[in-house]
């Protein structure tokens, strides 16, 4: 596998996916479901694998070659298996300086029909929650999807009703958990099932405000760290950077027309780069009428404060909130001023909000600088 083909961003891998399944090839599908200790992804991570090469990425190179042998193993037999490898031992080649010293669990499924509700959930933008089976008494691969508080799929309604909370939970903070279900049966017997609960949800969104050959950078790393991102240009301005960088979708819009572009929300973030004293203006006006949580606009502090300036004389004035929520000069304190440079600055910071962080040094970080979540339920 080249790099290219390992460091996809997800939504190209679920177009991998999608491709796949419309094809009806031959596949296997590897998740990340569980990590003791460090590595270098996360419960979640995905590769595809093909018998002609694969896509995506589990770890840092560790264990893709592995994978992919037992891959061969789950098409010929035709079924889902759970793999653990433990990478901690001091003397194991495998912990050394590549990132991967934890213990891995891996669900390894052949990519079936099964998968559709998943992707055409993210394909149209709605939140699901995967239950999959990866212990237990089931079969492995057996899985249920939630969406809109209804669960669908192969799981026994026990299962189904018992991990509704669980999952409606990872819904809502979008992370993955595992989840061990036990019931009594006739006889004295006991039904034990282990989930792995996972929150697919569709990429954040990035729209950008501008027309200047700026915006090209921005948008390919942005596309490059998984954003939908969106371009809006202004007075006719150039549209040819944002397409050939990537962009899902290019608009012409006056900036009066900007609240009704689209329906804004939380998980949307705007980078205003018009270079348009008047443009800019208008734009963030409209945009604080928004839910959007971040809103980024180029320029020095002297040219934000003109603006409030301009604001204040008309009777707008700024809520606290408000100030919050506005970016300005806007990108991480990374240094340079090349068009890359800066375009690292803003897409850093774009990530960071959208992640929660504060963009500090990983090293004055106190404990993992990953969340983990465990539960065990009976």
């Amino acid at each position: 596998m080249d790099t290219n083909e390992w460091s996809l961003p997800e939504t190209e891998l679920f177009d991998r996916i999608r491709a796949a399944l419309d094809a009806g090839e031959d596949a296997v599908l590897a998740t990340v479901v569980d990590v003791e200790g460090s590595a270098y992804r996360r419960p979640g991570a995905r590769m595809l694998i093909r018998p002609d090469g694969g896509a995506g990425s589990i770890t840092a190179g560790c264990l893709e070659d592995e994978v992919r042998d037992l891959a061969r193993d789950v098409l010929a037999a035709d079924e889902a298996r759970v793999e653990t490898w433990d990478l901690t031992g001091d003397d194991d080649v495998w912990g050394m300086g590549v990132g991967c010293n934890g213990v891995i669990t891996v669900l390894l499924e052949p990519l079936t029909d099964d998968y559709e509700p998943v992707v055409d959930a993210r394909s149209r933008g709605t939140p699901v929650v995967v239950a999959s089976v990866i212990g237990g008494d089931l079969p492995a691969a057996t899985r249920g999807h939630l969406t809109d508080g209804a669960f669908e799929g192969d799981l026994p309604e026990w299962v189904a009703d018992a991990v509704r909370g669980d999952a409606q939970r990872s819904l809502a903070d979008g992370g993955t958990d595992v989840v061990t279900l036990r019931r009594e049966t006739a006889g004295d017997g006991t039904i034990e099932v282990e989930l792995f609960l996972e929150a697919v949800r569709p990429p954040p969104e990035a729209v950008v405000f501008g027309g200047g050959h700026d915006v090209r950078p921005v948008v390919e790393l942005a596309k490059l760290v998984d954003f939908r991102v969106t371009v809006v240009t202004f007075r006719g301005g150039q549209v040819g950077d944002a397409r050939a960088a990537g962009a899902d979708e290019v608009i012409s819009a006056s900036p009066r027309d900007v609240a009704d572009l689209r329906e804004w929300d939380d998980d949307t973030y705007a980078v205003v780069m018009t270079h348009n004293f008047v443009d800019d203006r208008l734009t963030l006006d409209a945009l604080l009428e928004t839910p959007v949580p971040y809103i980024g606009m180029m320029g020095p502090r002297k040219r934000f404060a003109e603006m409030r300036e301009a604001f204040a004389e008309e009777g707008r004035r700024f809520t606290d909130d408000e100030l919050d929520r506005i970016y300005t000069p806007i990108g991480l304190d990374l240094g340079g001023d090349s068009p890359y440079r800066i375009a690292y600055s803003v897409v850093g910071e774009l990530l960071a909000v959208a992640n929660g962080r504060d963009a500090g040094h990983l090293v004055d970080r106190e404990g993992p600088i990953h969340e983990r979540l465990e539960a065990d339920v009976s």
